[in-house]
């Protein structure tokens, strides 16, 4: 359920007719959306609404709106003036940026407060920025939405927690299931009395009664909300991950327990400064953890995952066809890529075409990242020459992109380095072997060098095209240069096909016109 106030009337469910305008209305406007949470207020305009969209910009405010709540019932003053500087801010941003709708919403903190809807009132008045009070059920949906923006089809529990509550939602086959919502959030306990026996009992007690009104939640457990991510940061802080990518970023119950206890150790202070996480968020993890902890002795899951995307993404993920959410994030975003920035958009289907005999007994799952690597394979060509590989390997490990494991995003990095360059320094490069095994680098070499041979056998549209021919049996490796496209072949293709023979662990190489 979904309510705003303006002069104190409670406005129709806003879903009874999109919020957002219709997609195909708004495939390439910028979507401007602000998070009114218990800890921040958030404001995030997405670059259009495409199945995986780009982040245009992003900005937030600590304003702590929820502390207090418990105790006194109303919103934090401090927080309330803190919120609205921030949204006539944004209010002003969003209009500079031509940008005149902005869908705001705000949870449990304003929802839970008796002066809820008057502070939504201040701020119309103020602002001129209308806010809808969502309820914990619709929380819990539009964040697990969110969770399936980026894991289409995924199976498993999404648990969001916000300052002032926790929402857990069952998602499966790209549909929401079960939704539950409680106060478990950090801010909440914070002003638990009796200490931390009462806590831990209180904690206790509500995770056991969400558990049996979801029951069994055995499979992945996504985590969604800024704690859970400045969690995920401190175990990346504790065992020096290399890729620091918070998207899909994995941990099992035993790096929990020890980043919790590795916190206590080395305290919040100093981690607050080695890991860039705000004062007021730090100080709220002990208790995150505390839930978390309780949580995964209740659900089991099978493994964890953080989410990046949740509630904001939700809203988008609920304006969507069922056609649009059937796509692959991760290719939808690939090819979005190559019509703004390749130099011919559309050659990467005919690189994929070139490369694809290369990959013969290939799984789904390889073929797809090889399909992503052949879209990606020309959009960083305005590089300067001797920095492209390096500027393909950044911008592939550090780059927006949902539906992506880190072994898949270390293997695309790879690939599209290869693409500008044949060699690579190991010692360099050997903090990758956590995310990547042997094998799947040298797979990502040979996909590489397969791209960047490829590359220079343009040829027009409608015209013949080279071909790739592998003989893994005899180890045999061929390129057919059919008509004309023979005069494609000069001294820097043959050293293109040579480093790629080399790569394959070919006996032989052949070219035939």
């Amino acid at each position: 359920m979904l309510q705003h106030s303006v002069s104190g009337k409670s406005a129709p469910d806003p879903y009874q007719k999109p919020v957002l305008p219709q997609l195909d209305e708004r495939r390439l406007s910028k979507i401007a959306v602000l998070d009114v949470g218990s800890n921040s207020v958030r404001l995030v305009v997405f670059d259009g609404a495409a199945r995986s969209p780009s982040y245009f910009y992003n900005e937030k405010l600590m304003c702590s709106l929820g502390a207090g709540l418990a105790t006194t019932g109303h919103l934090n003053p401090e927080g309330k003036q803190r919120a609205i500087a921030a949204i006539r801010r944004f209010k002003y941003l969003t209009v500079s940026m031509g940008i005149t709708d902005v869908t705001a919403v705000a949870t449990a903190a304003v929802r839970n407060a008796t002066d809820g809807l008057d502070f939504c009132e201040e701020v119309f008045e103020k602002t001129g920025q209308k806010i809808w009070i969502i309820d914990g059920t619709e929380e819990a949906k539009l964040s697990a939405q969110g969770v399936l923006l980026g894991w289409p089809g995924s199976f498993g529990l999404v648990c969001d927690v916000g300052g002032s509550s926790m929402e857990l939602a069952e998602i499966y086959n790209g549909t929401v299931g079960r939704r539950v919502t409680s106060d478990l959030g950090p801010l909440k306990l914070q002003e638990l009395s009796g200490g931390s026996d009462a806590r831990r009992k209180y904690i206790r007690e509500t995770m056991t009664r969400l558990a049996e009104e979801m029951g069994p939640q055995h499979n992945r457990l996504f985590l969604v909300g800024g704690s859970w991510r400045a969690l995920a940061r401190i175990d990346m802080q504790r065992t020096n991950y290399p890729l620091h990518v918070l998207h899909e970023y994995r941990m099992g119950r035993s790096s929990v327990s020890k980043t919790l206890a590795y916190l206590d150790e080395v305290g919040l202070d100093t981690l607050q400064d080695q890991c860039s996480i705000s004062q007021s968020r730090m100080s709220l993890l002990p208790y995150a953890g505390e839930v978390l902890t309780e949580l995964l002795d209740v659900f089991e899951p099978k493994d964890i995952a953080i989410s990046s995307y949740g509630l904001r993404e939700g809203l988008l993920y609920q304006q969507m066809s069922d056609d649009i959410r059937a796509r692959d994030p991760l290719i939808e975003a690939c090819k979005v890529s190559e019509m703004k920035d390749a130099r011919v958009p559309g050659m990467g289907k005919t690189i994929f075409n070139f490369v694809r005999p290369l990959f013969y007994d290939a799984s789904a799952e390889l073929l797809r990242i090889v399909r992503a690597a052949c879209l990606l394979h020309d959009v960083s060509w305005r590089a300067h020459p001797d920095y492209r590989a390096e500027v393909c390997f950044d911008n592939a490990t550090r780059a927006n992109l949902g539906g992506l494991k880190h072994s898949e995003r270390m293997f695309l990095a790879l690939a599209l380095m290869h693409r500008y360059t044949n060699k690579r320094d190991d010692e360099i490069f050997s903090w990758m072997f956590r995310v990547i095994d042997a094998t799947e680098v040298k797979t990502a070499e040979i996909l590489g060098k397969a791209m960047r041979l490829g590359a220079m056998l343009w040829v027009s549209d409608g015209g013949q095209r080279a071909e790739l021919k592998w003989d893994p049996k005899n180890e045999e490796l061929t390129l057919l240069l059919p008509g004309d496209t023979s005069a494609l072949y000069g001294e820097v293709a043959e050293t293109r096909l040579q480093s790629l023979s080399q790569a394959l662990n070919a006996k032989n190489y052949n070219v035939v016109t």
